[in-house]
């Protein structure tokens, strides 16, 4: 019997011979395992204890802070696609659903003895307009700041959804799709202005002529209040302006039916600080007045002439309103515009108001010789969508 067998047989090592080296290591290599274990162990609990010690001692954390902390990043994932994630506040129109439907008339449908032109813009027409005012961006350069503001018409917010696109409705594309659209294909350094949805919250006030296709001085305010949020300026309120009327105006839409309208009222607000207001006629005249409004005006079909005295090429505003900034803003309209641009002498020193349909300049070397620093193309929704329109534009901008 080998060694071997005989210690595997009684179990047991001869009292006089050394342990081998792989006895050693084993033990070593135990001891050295449960001094690691204890060690980690004890770092584990060191752990704990502190982990509850900093839970007793710190500061609650809101859910509102916690928020606010990501929000930031989140705004850096979401800035480049902010504009295609804009969203419409659908008008809620208030109306009798047991009253009669209107009836088409020409190109009009007439409803409540109000007219209402019908609007038709798809894509294409919005991707048109947009790269149209991209245009105008790189041309003007970066120390100037670009916005837009596309506004619908009245069968955008005063027509219920009841009446449109229905057999004997009238047909009439989304303005709110359209408007998405422009917006979404503007160039990131371009700014748009949500105007839809503040003349959505107010849509059952008279923000719309009933005779007329123009918005009512109530009507561009709201525009112009949305435009003020949206680049961080108080807007001026209604309150703190005298208000003018004059009764009797009939507007265009009433010439091309033959259905009774009801008669509209134009209304304008007196500024409690001087303004004046540089007029260059389409003749190339030029007179200087102390009102942005042609308070001569008369009941008749056209009394919306008290704005900007009607449709001039340009006209430079100056304003002494304590809250005006020294900064100067150039607005590129239509006649939407000419109610819309008195507000604006409320926040800026000096306006300029061109309507591209007349004015025979350039802007790039108008803003440069006037040292304008924001340009604003504030149109509809049925000129923006327009070719024509839209041309006349461009030809501004090279």
């Amino acid at each position: 019997m080998s060694y071997n067998d005989y210690n595997r047989n009684n179990r047991r090592r001869p009292q006089n011979r050394r342990p081998s080296s792989s006895g050693i290591s084993r033990r070593t290599r135990n001891r050295v395992i449960i001094v690691t274990a204890g060690l980690l162990i004890f770092a584990l609990i060191i752990v704990f204890i502190s982990s509850v010690f900093s839970c007793i001692c710190a500061p609650k954390v809101s859910t509102t802070q916690l928020d606010t902390a990501t929000k930031g990043t989140e705004a850096k994932e979401t800035d480049k696609t902010k504009k295609k994630e804009i969203s419409f506040r659908e008008p809620e129109i208030d109306y009798d659903e047991d009253s009669e439907p209107g009836v088409v008339s020409g190109e009009l449908y007439i409803w409540n003895k109000k007219a209402f032109e019908p609007f038709y813009g798809g894509e294409t027409a919005a991707k048109t307009y947009a790269k149209m005012v991209n245009s105008a961006k790189k041309t003007l350069g970066s120390k100037i700041k670009v916005y837009t503001m596309v506004f619908p018409n009245h069968i955008e917010m005063g027509l219920p959804s009841e009446y449109k696109n229905v057999e004997d409705g009238m047909k009439t594309d989304s303005q709110a799709d359209y408007i998405k659209h422009v917006y979404s294909n503007l160039d990131e350094e371009v700014g748009y202005i949500n105007a839809y949805n503040e003349l959505s919250k107010h849509c059952n006030e008279y923000i719309y002529f009933n005779s007329d296709h123009h918005w009512t001085g109530l009507g561009a305010f709201y525009a112009y209040k949305a435009f003020a949020k949206e680049t961080k300026q108080t807007p001026v309120k209604l309150a703190q302006l005298e208000d003018n009327t004059i009764e009797g105006f009939t507007g265009s839409l009433s010439k091309l039916t033959e259905y009774e309208l009801a008669e509209d009222a134009v209304t304008y607000w007196d500024f409690p600080y001087e303004v004046t207001d540089e007029v260059t006629t389409e003749e190339g005249e030029t007179e200087t007045y102390d009102t942005c409004f042609y308070k001569n005006s008369q009941p008749g079909d056209s009394t919306y002439g008290v704005f900007l005295y009607g449709d001039n090429p340009i006209e430079k505003i100056t304003s002494e309103s304590p809250k005006a900034k020294n900064k100067k803003i150039a607005i590129i309209h239509e006649s939407y515009g000419n109610a819309l641009v008195p507000y604006f002498t409320y926040n800026y020193k000096t306006i300029y108001s061109i309507d591209f349909r007349s004015w025979k300049g350039n802007l790039k070397s108008f803003c440069k010789e006037n040292k304008i620093d924001e340009v604003l193309f504030a149109n509809g929704t049925l000129s923006s969508a327009t070719a024509l329109q839209v041309k006349s534009m461009q030809g501004i901008i090279k």
